[in-house]
């Protein structure tokens, strides 16, 4: 019984995330120091999608992140509208050192906006920290453009980890966050409209608040009334 609890438990949300940006950013490296602690000095660029899942628990609940890592060159962007179906959140990477690739921040926005089919939590990631000699776009420089597009911000360095699992952990949060406000609304919602509603069974005597504030009694029909009410329009709000 107590294995088939933990599987009760397992996967109590999961979320699919997408790394974009230029390529050479270090999204691959972003990922594997997230998922498996692990860093590649040589990697080479990623050829076609590749995906990591990584367990967070939020509040008690279980959430799977499913971060999805594609090359950023060109000819790979075929792939894009399957690439994008589905995701709720989005890192948008670029590399510190080159600034190039924070000018291509604006095509990356556009091209998630385009094939996303809802809002998606984004977090713009100034890569590469730790290359602070080498260093093209200021932090100032990321805040900005990330308020002005109502973005999260982060710098990171996945050769070191700072920030690495943060950045993650700030969208999977913030949509886990949004998720949650959306089911209490849809419950508050839902009671309001079981308040509202005075379901009258087998004859029995309910209360009911009169317009004028005062409470009054009212008597079940018999069982055939309700079609011939519904036809009056009486009861409707």
């Amino acid at each position: 019984m107590a294995a088939s609890n933990e599987e009760e438990k397992t996967e109590d949300y999961l979320f699919k995330i997408v790394l974009i940006g230029d390529s050479a950013v270090g999204k691959s490296n972003l990922l594997a120091r997230f998922a498996r602690d692990e860093f590649y000095p040589n990697s080479k660029s990623t050829i076609g999608v590749e995906f990591q899942t990584q367990k967070i628990d939020i509040n008690g609940k279980e959430v799977k992140a499913q971060i999805w890592d594609t090359a950023g060159q060109e000819r790979f962007r075929a792939v894009t509208s399957a690439y994008y179906r589905g995701a709720v959140g989005a890192l948008l990477v670029y590399d510190i050192s080159r600034r190039q690739t924070f000018d291509s921040i604006g095509r990356w926005l556009n091209e998630l906006h385009t094939h996303s089919d809802m809002n998606v939590v984004t977090i713009l990631v100034g890569n590469k920290s730790d290359l602070k000699d080498a260093r093209e776009v200021e932090t100032a420089e990321g805040k900005s453009l990330a308020e002005a597009q109502g973005l999260f911000f982060m710098e990171t360095s996945a050769l070191d980890s700072s920030n690495v699992a943060a950045a993650f952990e700030t969208v999977v949060k913030e949509i886990y966050n949004i998720l949650s406000r959306k089911v209490m609304m849809s419950q508050e919602l839902s009671g309001k409209k079981d308040k509202e509603v005075a379901r009258i069974e087998n004859g029995k005597t309910v209360v009911l608040q009169a317009e004028g504030g005062e409470p009054r009694e009212a008597a079940a029909p018999p069982p055939d009334a309700d079609a011939a009410a519904a036809k009056k329009g009486c009861c409707s709000s």
